[in-house]
């Protein structure tokens, strides 16, 4: 999908950059980005990933971190250099994994919080309703 998103966003930079219809064209182009940009679905999705970026981003460093610890440990120890380098791969992975976790975490607890303002809302529509 990230692929996917990516080569149109190149398509779209590259038609913007290499077309030869004049400033005019590229007005209507951006005129018209302009409106699917600012419209309300996607500001909505565009607040829910800033919300999710903020959220996780506190955690990241510690996990970083932790993982720069290993890594240098690893290195600074009395292993030969082959082991040495796979220590530090397994490291790194393990750290990768970690994060991925940490943002899996993330995501189902913004889809929990996500589902129950969803519930709040239809209660007190309904209330209003009654």
């Amino acid at each position: 999908m990230k692929g996917k998103v990516l080569f149109v966003a190149g398509l779209a930079t590259g038609y913007v950059l290499g077309t030869r219809a004049g400033r005019e064209r590229y007005r209507q182009i951006q005129t018209s980005w302009a409106k699917v940009w600012n419209a309300k679905p996607v500001q909505k999705q565009v607040g829910k990933v800033e919300d999710f970026a903020k959220a996780r981003a506190s955690e990241v460093p510690g996990v970083l971190l932790n993982g720069a610890k290993k890594v240098v440990n690893v290195v600074t120890s009395d292993q030969s250099k082959e082991q040495k380098v796979e220590s530090a791969k397994k490291a790194a992975v393990d750290t990768a994994s970690e994060i991925g976790k940490s943002v899996k975490a993330g995501t189902k607890r913004s889809a929990s919080a996500t589902a129950a303002a969803s519930a709040d809302t239809s209660a007190d529509s309904s209330d209003k309703t009654e």
